[in-house]
């Protein structure tokens, strides 16, 4: 797809440059059209007329606080409530049990939603966790990540539209865990206090993750370069712990980037393991 765009050649490859150097995103060329898409909103609400005009003020260096506000505008992906369905089936189903078995001496489970954007994947996991595996003395601690502060401060509010809790969530989930507020939806505290949201760039250095029983990676590892992505797999074999799981996008694999994973294929996904 392309289209009409405003920005001009050394604009575009100055964002490309941003973006490897803030977050390791890699901009294809012929991407302008996304970034329209991505930057337009902020362009008028920074008072200019095009896209073109805010990344010639990127350019310019100045201030910080645009060059945040154009990262997480670039950075916010979609997501939706059980996005996908199969995995979180293969998580309830499969996964849960086996490690609940495992862990019958600790009671503990960790998991990792570590690209989060505004927190519906690390909810669907702890509606999950509530609603199948709500045992005495058990804890679960769920992680959410991202490198948008905005997106983190969406997912830490756990507040929603209309229009994203009808994405994926089931409505007797929605009757259960959620309270009516304005024109939107809020979270119950019991689901909230369940998810700890924490900035994380993952081709940066990892601060203060602890071993993960699950780890949800999905639909982010195709942005980045194929140096970067074995960066990441190699940190996550050092936090997933020896029995752990890693989810990746349907689109993403560890094939000819990491041979210390190996697919467990379940039903219509499949998911992770470290090898033996």
């Amino acid at each position: 797809m392309s289209g009409a765009t405003t920005i001009e050649a050394a604009e575009y490859a100055y964002l490309q440059a941003f973006m490897r150097e803030r977050s390791a995103i890699v901009l294809d060329p012929g991407k302008e059209y996304l970034v329209e898409s991505r930057l337009m909103p902020l362009a008028y609400t920074e008072g200019l007329a095009t896209v073109g005009e805010l990344l010639v003020r990127l350019r310019q260096g100045k201030p910080e606080s645009l060059r945040r506000k154009i990262l997480d505008a670039m950075t916010n992906n979609e997501t939706w409530f059980f996005r996908d369905f199969h995995p979180f089936e293969a998580l309830r189903q499969e996964i849960l049990p086996a490690l609940m078995k495992a862990r019958s001496g600790v009671r503990r489970v960790r998991c990792w939603s570590a690209a989060a954007s505004s927190g519906q994947e690390a909810y669907s996991i702890a509606m999950l966790l509530k609603e199948h595996f709500a045992l005495p003395e058990w804890r679960y601690s769920i992680l959410a990540t991202d490198i948008s502060n905005a997106v983190l401060a969406r997912a830490a509010a756990g507040r929603y539209s209309r229009m994203e809790v009808n994405r994926g969530l089931p409505a007797s989930m929605l009757t259960k865990y959620f309270v009516s507020a304005g024109l939107d939806w809020q979270l119950a505290p019991s689901i909230r206090e369940a998810v700890e949201c924490r900035a994380c760039n993952l081709a940066d250095p990892w601060v203060n993750i602890p071993k993960m029983d699950v780890v949800f990676l999905r639909n982010v590892m195709i942005y980045f370069e194929v140096e970067i992505r074995k960066r990441i797999l190699a940190r996550l074999r050092s936090v997933l712990e020896p029995d752990g799981v890693l989810f990746l996008g349907c689109a993403e694999t560890t094939l000819n980037l990491d041979a210390g994973f190996e697919r467990v294929p379940f039903g219509k996904t499949a998911y992770y393991r470290l090898r033996s």
